[in-house]
């Protein structure tokens, strides 16, 4: 269960945060609470596996070249394979599924030569082939939710 602090930095904060130069401060400033406070509860979150991570989401095509791969990687592998992809600062996403392509990642890059060249040495490394998706259209959806105490 969240407190209510966890609740209404969740609440207020989905959709963006601060830009200036101390984005915590800002936010507990407005949530009235100090910034150890707010960073011990956004800590604790993180340590509850409730938030999976704090920060921007950048438009790719603003800031780079990005694209949806994946890897049919062998079960007794997926570790492995796992840690070596999410060792590239570039991905921002790395994620199991039930699928023959059972190891989904994301990565976004300067450019489309670097996302290439990332896949280059995942496909040496591995032994493995990456499926690459690159985005054509994005369709927008809002990916945040109110969320309540419990009743």
């Amino acid at each position: 269960m969240l407190d209510d602090l966890s609740l209404q930095i969740a609440n207020a904060y989905q959709h963006g945060m601060p830009l200036c130069a101390r984005p915590y401060q800002a936010m507990a400033q407005a949530l009235g609470c100090g910034e150890p406070q707010l960073l011990d509860c956004l800590h604790r979150l993180q340590e509850a596996g409730v938030l999976g991570r704090i920060g921007p989401v950048f438009e790719h095509r603003q800031a780079g070249a990005s694209t949806l791969a994946a890897l049919p990687v062998a079960p007794h592998e997926v570790e492995t394979v796992a840690e070596r992809i999410s060792q590239y600062p570039e991905v921002n996403h790395n994620y199991l599924r039930e699928h023959r392509y059972n190891l989904w990642f994301v990565i976004t890059a300067p450019d489309r030569v670097r996302i290439d060249q990332i896949l280059a040495e995942l496909a040496a490394d591995t032994g493995l082939a990456p499926l690459d998706l690159p985005m054509v259209q994005a369709y927008r959806i809002d990916l945040g939710f109110p969320l309540e105490a419990a009743q």
